[in-house]
């Protein structure tokens, strides 16, 4: 199984979004039809605040990683920060994510992101070991705090 990533377009909504729906599910995030499309769109469009990648092959990825992009003067420059990541049930525990996760800062980096951060439930101890494996650490003394507007 390969981690390949595939920079999402307009074409590829449809399996997008499936895989999407699928993770929302998993995970119990609740959202319409139409308000997750509002969300991808814009990025398979090319916003710059963000890209999407299809995981594997374009034609039936197994998984996909959204990245948005932010601007820190302490890390010096853009940041990215993973919204979301899934792979498929029937393929985890092959080392996609880990390789996903390893290749995607070596990316990032190449164009200019100086760190990349993600957000991972306290109790979901597999995913902070997946996590910590790739290279991301917990920062001491900061907890990520979020306002809804």
């Amino acid at each position: 199984m390969s981690a390949a990533l595939t920079l999402a377009t307009p074409e590829h909504f449809s399996r997008l979004d499936a895989l999407v729906a699928a993770f929302h599910a998993e995970e119990g995030i609740s959202l319409s039809d139409d308000a997750r499309a509002a969300g991808l769109q814009p990025l398979l469009d090319g916003i710059p605040q963000g890209a999407a990648y299809l995981i594997g092959p374009p034609r039936a990825p197994i998984g996909y990683v959204v990245v948005t992009f932010g601007w820190s003067i302490e890390f010096g420059g853009m940041d990215g920060f993973i919204d979301e990541i899934f792979i498929r049930p029937g393929v985890r525990g092959r080392g996609i994510a880990t390789e996903v996760l390893l290749a995607l800062p070596r990316a990032l980096g190449g164009a200019g992101v100086k760190a990349l951060h993600l957000e991972v439930a306290a109790d979901n101890t597999t995913a902070q070991r997946l996590y910590a494996r790739a290279g991301f650490r917990l920062r001491d003394g900061y907890h990520l705090m979020t306002r809804m507007l």
